[in-house]
């Protein structure tokens, strides 16, 4: 007899998601750690000294941010006039 087929799951997706996330987390800790030499930071007014990983994190959360907000707000548009039309 045929060994049963098995599909995939949201849940098995939500595990892989989780399990990346939680590699990408341990870089991200390990580079942190080991970039502990202090610059100065300075923009417009503000001027301030951090650790170099801690300032290329805050960095990229920044660049993070400016794609993910426009692009939000987009796929929020686009819900909306889908649900008009149907």
């Amino acid at each position: 007899e045929p060994a049963p087929v098995v599909r995939r799951s949201r849940s098995g997706g939500l595990w892989t998601g989780l399990i990346l996330s939680a590699i990408v987390l341990i870089f991200l800790l390990v580079f942190i750690l080991q970039n502990p030499i202090s610059v100065t930071i300075t923009f417009l007014w503000f001027a301030g000294s951090l650790p170099v990983g801690v300032a290329l994190l805050l960095a990229a959360i920044a660049g993070l941010l400016l794609v993910a907000i426009p692009g939000g707000v987009r796929m929020m548009q686009l819900r909306r006039a889908a649900r008009r039309v149907a």
